[in-house]
């Protein structure tokens, strides 16, 4: 008896393999995934500006760490009561000044050129079609910071508009390849319906986007979400927000779909390795527990001789 509806996914023909740079960005879906990926030992770089939500956002942050022009004091806005920010980072980067903030995000941002520069694929999950455009600027925000709606006008992307985005990283990073996904986190505040209109301009946007490029590919975790795992128990206790479980099935989906089969003895090593350096002792004086440090250090040159691309340094965190 068959009881669930399986996607279909044909693998890649260019698969993901350890030593491969990866960012990923976008919605808290890019987050789920790519921490997977940098617990696995994969050098992988996850929102250097923080949880983004659509097309045009993504697209600016791309560019923005392709080219890894400093951000300017004209950039920094203040928000809340004696904070700042800009508009292409999330609420997480508040400062108290704005020396602070411009020394940190350019730092991350100095970090970030290189990681970009170096990645051969780029993970983008799309949450929503909708943006929230600055009156002043008349450009599209990242995160409005909580200021005053009357700042904003919020508008919805047509396909052609989000197409013409996407095109526009495929084409001009040809080196690159994408991965795109439609986050199959829930955005309810313009009800299921609106919810379903703005997934669907993305899905069309995406298909065209994939049908026109060699380097653009699609992964369906909306999909995946919507029929494999089609059960409220897969949703935490707000019913928009995907559980654990629900993220480690997809992920389990996109290994299937994007990284090499040859990696799989890696990346086993590599969780047995992750699984020993979270140990907390209880006893750290203990003559057990020195035993199990001096094992540990074994597997660590064991795994560096074996598997030398996995980040080791990435999977403790």
């Amino acid at each position: 008896m068959i009881l669930q509806t399986e996607i279909k996914i044909q693998p890649l023909e260019q698969t993901i393999s350890y030593g491969d740079g990866l960012l990923f960005l976008g919605s808290c879906f890019a987050d789920e995934v790519g921490g997977l990926c940098r617990g696995l030992g994969f050098d992988a770089l996850v929102n250097p500006f923080g949880v983004l939500y659509n097309p045009v956002s993504v697209a600016n942050a791309v560019h923005r760490l392709a080219n890894g022009r400093p951000f300017a004091h004209e950039e920094v806005v203040r928000v809340g009561e004696g904070y700042y920010c800009t508009f292409s980072h999330n609420t997480t980067f508040w400062q108290n000044t704005e020396e602070a903030l411009l020394n940190r995000i350019n730092v991350d941002l100095s970090k970030a050129h290189k990681h970009f520069e170096d990645s051969k694929w780029i993970i983008i999950s799309l949450g929503t079609s909708w943006v929230f455009r600055s009156h002043e600027t008349q450009e599209v925000v990242a995160n409005c910071h909580k200021l005053p709606a009357s700042q904003f006008d919020r508008i919805c992307l047509s396909v052609p508009t989000s197409v013409a985005v996407l095109s526009g990283l495929a084409k001009m990073y040809p080196e690159k390849q994408f991965i795109f996904t439609v986050s199959p986190l829930r955005h309810v505040k313009d009800g299921l319906h609106g919810n379903q209109l703005s997934k669907a301009a993305l899905l069309l946007a995406v298909d065209e986007v994939c049908k026109a490029f060699r380097n653009a590919h699609y992964f369906p975790a909306y999909e995946i979400m919507l029929d494999e795992l089609r059960d409220y128990r897969f949703y935490k206790d707000d019913m928009v927000h995907p559980t654990e479980q629900a993220v480690r099935h997809i992920w389990e989906r996109f290994v299937d779909f994007a990284i090499d089969p040859v990696e799989k003895p890696a990346m086993k090593a590599a969780v047995e390795l992750q699984q020993m350096l979270q140990h907390k002792p209880m006893f750290p004086e203990s003559e057990a527990f020195k035993r199990f440090k001096k094992l540990k250090e074994e597997k660590i040159s064991e795994l560096r001789k074996k598997f030398p691309m996995v980040c080791i340094e990435n999977l403790s965190k």
